[in-house]
């Protein structure tokens, strides 16, 4: 490994090696109840500068060290307007979700939308130090490294500190190391190993830029440290559940070292060749490239997930939610409650940038309805969801089948009642709390989860759509807008949290490990299809009789990530998933909305395409309610349907292909220029 001067490395690091600026950082506290550190802080502490003598000659002050690298933890649900760090905060950056097929973002303002779908992203950072959507530089990558071994090295020396919460914290903060290297490794692939803090003054600094196999081995040896140690809890319980609810626990850590190993044994870096080759590659491919395809690390998936569901078995404290009854709401609800409520049995680990129960301080929520979150599904998308019997949707044959009036909702228009009666939700339950469609209605209950009041109108001049989706524009720009961590108005004052790590993911996990590592695919399909079930689908066998999917590992595989994408919507998920299988295909495939026209029958009895809104102009209007005999009397239930390409950001990889060096983003190039070893990765 090349040496260098330590001072050219500090640069990158200055402010972890600033401890009063990591203390006072005025924050919001990612997991625990809010903390007033800053300022308050400082008048605690004798003579007024805070150094490591001060924070851990202190059980408190210890305490709320903790908390604030807490606060560091990646989120990403972008919610903040601000060139300060984390940048995943930050709607002028963008979600990664929008980079794949599930998901584009119309606020041409964002890097994803300015420096990605037109290909312009360099290496280059802006007089702001802020990169692509997951900055290097200002991220707090190593700022939440340091705080952890700060904590590792110094935490024994607290006074009044019982010594197994000491124990807890060391391992809580290689938790949350492992944690900030594993999302760091997913774009950037292997990085510098930092073993020890550093003050400052040492002469030379001699860690460049690691492997990708040593970054993982790193990571695993945190998390394998944790798990041997044995001192944080399986799970939170009881009182501590609410006080301690986001902190790291041993089935956090065993999850996480699960995902690690996910994302370690698939082919963007396990593979016979390299994901890149082309103009400027790199001289040492390890930093991106395991140097051969390595069966053995499925293996190790698969026994760490065993392990996982073992100890699950033992100690319970998680499980799928399960409906209160077979009503489809009811499977709305339960899949709902599984990621968003505070007190989900599926959140392994969670994440929250505020306590705060006021709507007015959760941008993700109230920007639902602004451009800056204009994350719409696309037409992609909304077809991988099934039927709600579990059978797979397909454009053409509903077509023929005159199925495609009815592929949201279908009810009956019945005298006295101008709003469909008996509507019944037709499609997989996940879709609904995923996106705004055609016929749902809008208001969700946030205790049971009924709908109920104005239906969605998404058709070419409806109430809620309007002409977004003929200009390809807006909210409504795909002809669907985002619901997802939103659930209508429900969220509104709720504790926002992101969640990383599910229940749900672990068994989609398992089941990827299964088929990979050459086990029983009708063992997989079990985990896929306890999934599934709790939003009351059938078996995925069953519902795909002419795929062999009992026998077919690639359509098997192809169905599991269908799957994955389907449940963690806006989690990263998909995206990830086509970085680490390498489907530049996928990446290259121009994406649809759909535009939606409600027809009407003309004087001579044709059917007429009509732009005009009808619950605003015509629902409850006393001319026409009234008058049930009215054309317009009965809620439309009856569509002509078009695919159309989006044009509106359309991305370059759409017209000239997919460089595979996108797999991976760019370190700043003022960071490679200082020569202590951070190699740019390949084509860039």
């Amino acid at each position: 490994m090349k040496r260098c001067n330590y001072n050219t490395f500090k640069v990158c690091l200055q402010k972890a090696f600033a401890l009063l600026g990591l203390v006072a950082a005025l924050l919001p506290v990612a997991c625990t109840d809010q903390v007033q550190f800053g300022g308050a802080f400082l008048e605690k502490a004798p003579g007024g500068t805070v150094t490591a003598d001060t924070v851990f000659s202190n059980a408190e002050y210890t305490r709320e060290f903790l908390a604030n690298a807490y606060a560091y933890q990646y989120y990403n649900l972008p919610c903040k307007s601000s060139n300060g760090s984390p940048q995943c905060l930050n709607y002028w950056k963008g979600m990664p979700d929008a980079l794949g097929d599930t998901h584009h973002l119309f606020y041409s303002s964002s890097k994803v939308f300015t420096d990605y779908y037109n290909g312009s992203l360099t290496s280059s950072p802006d007089d702001k130090n802020n990169g692509g959507v997951y900055p290097y530089l200002n991220e707090h990558i190593w700022e939440t490294v340091r705080n952890c071994w700060l904590l590792i090295e110094n935490v024994d020396r607290v006074p009044n500190m019982p010594g197994s919460e000491k124990e807890c914290i060391k391992d809580e903060a290689r938790c949350l190391m492992a944690y900030t290297y594993f999302i760091a490794f997913r774009f950037y692939g292997g990085l510098p190993i930092i073993r020890k803090t550093f003050t400052g003054s040492e002469e030379e600094y001699t860690n460049g830029r690691e492997s990708a196999r040593n970054t993982v081995d790193f990571m695993l040896e945190l998390l394998e440290t944790v798990i041997a140690n044995n001192n944080l809890p399986w799970k939170y319980i009881g009182a501590e559940a609410y006080s301690k609810t986001g902190h790291w626990t041993m089935a956090g850590a065993m999850a996480l070292k699960c995902q690690v190993l996910l994302f370690a044994a698939s082919p963007l870096f396990n593979d016979n060749l390299p994901y890149y080759s082309g103009q400027y590659t790199m001289e040492n491919d390890a930093c991106t490239w395991f140097g051969s395809y390595d069966a053995s690390l499925w293996t190790d998936l698969r026994l760490a997930c065993k392990d996982f569901f073992d100890t699950l078995s033992q100690n319970g404290g998680y499980h799928l939610m399960q409906p209160a009854g077979h009503t489809q709401e009811d499977y709305r609800y339960a899949y709902r409650y599984s990621y968003l409520f505070q007190d989900s049995p599926e959140i392994i680990h969670s994440v929250r940038v505020s306590t705060s129960t006021s709507g007015n301080n959760y941008q993700w929520f109230n920007l639902r309805n602004n451009e800056r979150m204009s994350y719409c599904p696309t037409e992609e998308y909304i077809e991988m969801f099934p039927w709600a019997d579990g059978t797979p949707f397909d454009w053409e044959a509903d077509s023929l089948a005159g199925r495609l009036d009815t592929m949201f909702v279908a009810g009956d228009s019945l005298p006295d009642y101008q709003l469909l009666q008996n509507r019944r939700y037709t499609r997989d339950p996940r879709l609904y709390e995923t996106a705004a469609v055609n016929g749902a209605l809008q208001t969700i209950n946030w205790g049971d989860g009924r709908t109920s009041g104005q239906p969605y109108e998404n058709w070419v001049g409806g109430t809620t759509a309007g002409t977004q989706p003929a200009t390809n524009t807006g909210i409504y720009a795909t002809g669907y807008k985002n619901l997802k961590y939103i659930a209508g108005d429900a969220y509104d004052k709720q504790y926002p949290q992101w969640s990383p790590l599910l229940l749900s993911d672990m068994y989609l996990t398992y089941a990827e490990a299964i088929i990979q590592d050459g086990g029983s695919l009708a063992e997989a399909i079990g985990y896929i299809d306890a999934v599934r079930a709790r939003v009351g689908l059938g078996g995925l066998a069953e519902c795909n009789p002419t795929k062999n999917l009992t026998g077919n590992r690639e359509a098997l595989l192809e169905e599991l990530l269908r799957e994955r994408a389907c449940e963690l919507g806006l989690q990263g998920a998909r995206y990830f998933d086509l970085i680490r299988y390498k489907r530049a295909a996928d990446f290259e495939k121009p994406l649809h909305g759909l535009r939606i026209y409600w027809l009407k029958k003309d004087s001579d009895g044709n059917w007429q395409r009509n732009e005009e809104q009808w619950y605003n102009k015509y629902y409850d209007t006393r001319s026409v309610r009234d008058n049930p005999d009215h054309p317009m009397y009965y809620e439309p239930s009856h569509f002509e349907f078009e695919r159309f390409e989006i044009t509106t950001g359309s991305r370059v990889w759409w017209n000239k292909g997919f460089d595979t060096k996108w797999y991976l983003q760019p370190f700043p190039i003022t960071e490679v220029n200082k020569g202590y070893g951070l190699v740019q990765n390949p084509g860039w």
